[in-house]
């Protein structure tokens, strides 16, 4: 049966109560009519593609729960689809809310409509990857019209969101010749559609089509997430002129799509010092009327390789805190290789860590209850209750019985043992006798 509305977007102007608002109210314990708000202004996206049977849908916006992505698909180097899908169920079980499949080898449709079928997290993809793959042939035998197809095709197979570069122009190629950064163009799908205007000497097809791909997106209700092909490498390159001017256009290209109701999301940096982060997120809100904001870290320093899980957490608690909505993941492997499973596992937690530790900051309703249960079972040294409360219980339960104390301090841990604090004081407490040796 055909529904009343094109988008969320459309529903929400209209009065309609849809299934998706509905759920993610219930989700965010919130009321229906402020979910409806939120996602009739574009301060919040809930990205559900008509033909994605299996989504558990979410709300992604800074007044809600930040939402974490994780990255996945398979490349030339390393092209098993089922170790793909084994870090797909990884990353549902762990709590993501969303996977993008980045694959840029083999046949990737198959698994991508395997993703669409099968996963409840909502499924992003970057078309301008799957261009050249799916025609086979070289990216400067690619007309505009083919970029455009594969978008759709991408809709069609039930894509929530799709990343586009539309930022990026004939005038990009400009400044970045000019030599004003030190690390260019460090976005996989921004450096293509570089590369595709500097042999073609055409404009970008994604911003020159921007309204054909926008009536593609109103049709299957795909959320449109605006790549920032500018993003910074490095902190040498961070809220330089190139990325602002290119954040400027995304504002409008906003603009645009709200016209049509189709949901946007706006991505950002990308490698940015700490003191710069909150800056970011305050101009972004302000040139893009407050659309959701999707973040690559940020990555607070460039010399981490092998722990830029690490530096992203960091970046992106500061940046969820200071209204970013949607934190993409970074594992170990970041710079150097494609992530394996236990790659995907510690970069989600390192997200997850992040994501919590800003909704506690932004005070949101229930944010801190999982904290004070946690606090009460630590209390009461009750272990089987602390590993409920744990982000990763599994990881918490491994390392105490790899190290179990000895019976006669059972209750505590083997790190201070009968000299543990909680367990002196709750004797203390009741009056009992503190025995140590």
């Amino acid at each position: 049966m055909k529904r009343e509305y094109a988008t969320q977007m459309d529903a929400a102007r209209r009065g309609i109560v849809t299934p998706e608002i509905e759920a993610v109210a219930k989700k965010e314990n919130r009321e229906v009519s402020f979910i409806m708000d939120m996602v009739a202004q574009g301060k919040v996206a809930i990205p559900a593609n008509v033909n994605h049977k299996s989504l558990e849908p979410n709300g992604v916006g800074s007044m809600l729960k930040t939402k974490i992505n994780v990255n996945l698909g398979v490349s030339r180097d390393c092209k098993d689809y089922d170790i793909e899908m084994q870090k797909v169920m990884s990353a549902v079980n762990l709590g993501a809310e969303a996977i993008m499949d980045l694959s840029s080898h083999g046949n990737t449709q198959p698994f991508r409509q395997k993703l669409c079928r099968e996963c409840p997290a909502m499924v992003g993809t970057v078309p301008v990857y799957d261009a050249v793959i799916h025609y086979q042939r070289d990216l400067a035998t690619l007309t505009a019209k083919d970029f455009v197809d594969v978008v759709r095709l991408h809709a069609e197979d039930g894509v929530d969101f799709v990343t586009l570069h539309c930022g990026i122009t004939r005038k990009t190629i400009e400044q970045i010749r000019k030599g004003e950064r030190k690390m260019n163009i460090v976005s996989r799908g921004g450096s293509l559609v570089f590369a595709w205007m500097s042999m073609t000497g055409e404009e970008n097809p994604f911003y020159e089509y921007y309204d054909d791909i926008l009536d593609i997106c109103r049709e299957y209700d795909v959320t449109v997430s605006l790549g920032d092909a500018c993003r910074p490498g490095c902190l040498a390159d961070a809220t330089d002129g190139v990325q602002i001017e290119e954040l400027i256009r995304l504002g409008e290209l906003t603009q645009r799509a709200w016209d049509k109701d189709v949901q946007v999301m706006v991505e950002g940096p990308g490698h940015v010092p700490m003191d710069q982060i909150a800056a970011n997120m305050k101009v972004q809100q302000t040139i893009c009327k407050g659309a959701p904001f999707y973040v690559l870290g940020p990555l607070v320093t460039d010399i981490a390789p092998g722990y830029d899980h690490i530096t992203a957490a960091i970046g992106g608690a500061i940046a969820a805190m200071s209204g970013a909505a949607f934190l993409c993941y970074v594992t170990p492997a970041e710079h150097l290789a494609l992530p394996n499973v236990d790659d995907v596992r510690e970069g989600i937690i390192a997200s997850k860590i992040a994501a919590h530790a800003a909704d506690i900051a932004k005070g949101l309703p229930g944010a801190r209850d999982q904290d004070d249960r946690m606090a009460d079972a630590r209390r009461k040294l009750d272990w089987d209750a602390q590993y409920k409360e744990a982000l990763d219980p599994e990881t918490a339960k491994s390392i105490r019985d790899s190290r179990a104390p000895e019976d006669d301090h059972a209750d505590t841990c083997s790190m201070c043992g009968k000299f543990c604090a909680v367990r002196s004081m709750n004797k203390a407490l009741a009056g009992e006798v503190i025995d140590i040796l």
